[in-house]
C-alpha cells in the first residue's frame, strides 16, 4: 500500500463496492444481508458484538471480487488455514513473531526465492 492511508475495513468494502459500481442494496441482497446493516458496516458503525462473521466476510469477498485472506486480516480474523499452521507450529511463529521488520524482510525474500 506504500504511504496510502491504512484504510478500514468498512471504507475498503465500501471502495470495493464502488469499484464496481454496485449499490449497497443489491451487494447486501447477494451477500444475505440486511442494506442498513451493510451501510453501518461500510461506515465502521457496527461493535464488537454485531461485527460481520467470517462467512459473512467470505460472501462479501466473493461478490466484490476481493481477496477473502486480505479482508479477514483487515476484519482482525485470522483465516482458518493460516490459524491451523500457527495451532501446528507454535515454535516456528513465536519466532517468526520476535522478528524485527528488517529480519522478517529478508525471511519473506529467502522464502519467495527458494
Amino acid at each position: 500500500m506504500g504511504n496510502r492511508m491504512m484504510l478500514t475495513f468498512g471504507q475498503k468494502i465500501r471502495e470495493l463496492r464502488k469499484a464496481k459500481a454496485l449499490g449497497q442494496r443489491a451487494v447486501a441482497a447477494e451477500v444475505g444481508i440486511n442494506f442498513t446493516y451493510l451501510s453501518k458496516i461500510e461506515n465502521d458503525k457496527v461493535d464488537f458484538a454485531a461485527f460481520p462473521s467470517e462467512e459473512t466476510i467470505r460472501r462479501l469477498a466473493k461478490v466484490l471480487d476481493a481477496d477473502v485472506d486480505q479482508l479477514l486480516l483487515m476484519a482482525e480474523k485470522i483465516p482458518d488455514r493460516i490459524r491451523r499452521r500457527v495451532l501446528e507450529r507454535p515454535e516456528a511463529f513465536r519466532l517468526i513473531a520476535e522478528l524485527d521488520d528488517k529480519s522478517l524482510d529478508r525471511l519473506v525474500e529467502t522464502i519467495r526465492v527458494s
